[in-house]
């Protein structure tokens, strides 16, 4: 194979890069749930020991550390915001609180992207979250985060869904 017919390196590939940002930053969200990590602790956590690291001979994907960061920071800092509109989209009994928490932190990353990052198309963070759900939970749950992403974003952003 020559060195103009290789497939770009993963590190390269800017969508993949995004990808695992958004992975990691679940994986970030979903750790500082469950043992009150703070911020800045879980950034260089992530930044130093799992992001782009070979842990146990599986390389861990780089990723965007630019949304890596604006994601968790984003969901710490409007949490207060994100958690009322995800409660007000969830099936009736169900608050946020009683979700599982790594659901939980799939949407309000995704709530946080679709609120608070315009530049990035409604879809894509809807798809994105979906396959990041995929990762960790089964397809009911998947489903629910396609079902609430998707109604929060048509609510939020009507424009990119007429016409």
């Amino acid at each position: 194979m020559t060195s103009a017919s290789k497939p770009a390196k993963p590190e390269n590939h800017k969508p993949l890069r995004k990808s695992a940002a958004r992975l990691n930053a679940v994986q970030a969200l979903y750790q500082m749930d469950v043992a009150a990590t703070p911020l800045t602790e879980i950034l260089a956590q992530f930044e130093s020991h799992w992001i782009g690291q070979e842990i146990e001979g599986d390389e861990i994907a780089p990723a965007d550390l630019t949304l890596f960061r604006d994601i968790v920071g984003g969901v710490v800092r409007e949490q207060r915001s994100i958690d009322p509109v995800l409660d007000a989209a969830l099936v009736r009994g169900w608050p946020l609180k009683r979700i599982e928490t790594v659901l939980r932190a799939v949407l309000r990353a995704g709530a946080y992207e679709l609120a608070g990052r315009p530049d990035v198309p409604a879809r894509v963070v809807i798809a994105e979250y979906v396959n990041v759900a995929a990762a960790f939970l089964d397809r009911d749950e998947t489903g629910m985060v396609n079902a609430v992403l998707d109604g929060l974003a048509r609510e939020q952003r009507a424009g990119e869904f007429t016409g």
